[in-house]
């Protein structure tokens, strides 16, 4: 029984980033990000993922480090690990995404036959998760959390992405916990105000709804009651790659412990903040600092 697993593919990204010539090439995806997070909360996690046999070993024995079970990483001989390109705008505030490669899809065969957690987060980045599987892992999990980024992406001949709607919102109706960025959530239910988008999200029968808005915090709604959660401010602002990953991660690691929902997102966003300070999945803090910027913030939440 692991505390948290993630699933998702892991990726080889190319991160351009406006004060640099050449990208940062770094292991990515959600599955990497949330993964990280949780078990620097102490948290034991697992990872179902497919790679390429072009996935770097020095990325398998890395997260091995770390503590992340790899058990159900499946390497795929002949064929390519997903990778994105993410060029930054000059504020970090946007960015252009093009797939480059893309990983053969995660299948209910390749969940472990022994799978059980506290709680299972499925974050497909490129289309590689469907329903079945979601259907599968329900089964296997007390809470399931979905963020549905690589559902609402569309891909045009060059890989270059935009956002449309969830194709099969079936999926909402499995799910616990949603969470996904202010854009995204509004292009999946095909909505346009936030709160409508949370709104209808709920009335999938979704509990929890987690929105991140990048430096502005997140918004919490539990059962249509709205906490708006402040962000940390960084040290220093390098990439916002993965910020949304770290930030449910966080949440996941406390929320299996029994923590109140304000605080679970405040952990969310404390992490979250730690690992913009550095370029990639390279640092995420101690858990000292991750609770005392998560306490400052859970102050601040409390009294206004």
């Amino acid at each position: 029984m692991f505390d948290v697993v993630s699933v998702g593919h892991f990726t080889i990204d190319s991160i351009f980033l406006p004060d640099r010539h050449m990208p940062f090439v770094v292991l990515g995806g959600s599955a990497a990000y949330v993964s990280f997070a949780a078990r620097r909360l102490d948290a034991t996690v697992s990872v179902i993922s497919k790679v390429g046999d072009d996935f770097p070993k020095a990325y398998m024995w890395w997260l091995g480090q770390e503590g992340i079970d790899l058990s159900g990483v499946v390497k795929v001989e002949n064929a390519q690990t997903t990778g994105f390109e993410l060029k930054y705008t000059n504020n970090l505030s946007n960015r252009n995404l093009r797939l480059k490669s893309r990983a053969p899809s995660i299948t209910v065969d390749d969940l472990p036959k022994s799978l059980k957690a506290k709680a299972i987060h499925f974050a497909p980045i490129a289309g590689e998760i469907t329903y079945e599987v979601a259907e599968k892992l329900r089964s296997c999990t007390e809470w399931l959390s979905l963020d549905p980024q690589g559902l609402v992406r569309k891909f045009d001949a060059k890989g270059n992405v935009t956002s449309g709607s969830l194709a099969d919102k079936r999926i909402l109706q499995l799910v616990d916990i949603y969470k996904s960025s202010s854009n995204e959530i509004k292009a999946a239910i095909g909505l346009s105000r936030l709160d409508s988008a949370i709104k209808a999200i709920h009335d999938h029968g979704v509990k929890t709804v987690i929105v991140t808005l990048g430096m502005k915090g997140a918004v919490l709604s539990v059962e249509e009651t709205i906490y708006n959660i402040p962000a940390y401010k960084p040290e220093k602002f390098v990439d916002p790659t993965g910020a949304g990953d770290v930030f449910i991660g966080g949440f996941l690691a406390e929320y299996i412990r029994g923590e109140s929902l304000l605080w679970c997102a405040c952990v969310g966003s404390a992490a979250a903040s730690l690992v913009v300070e550095v370029a990639g999945p390279t640092f995420f803090g101690d858990k000292a600092e991750i609770y005392r910027r998560a306490s400052v913030l859970y102050e601040k939440e409390i009294k206004e």
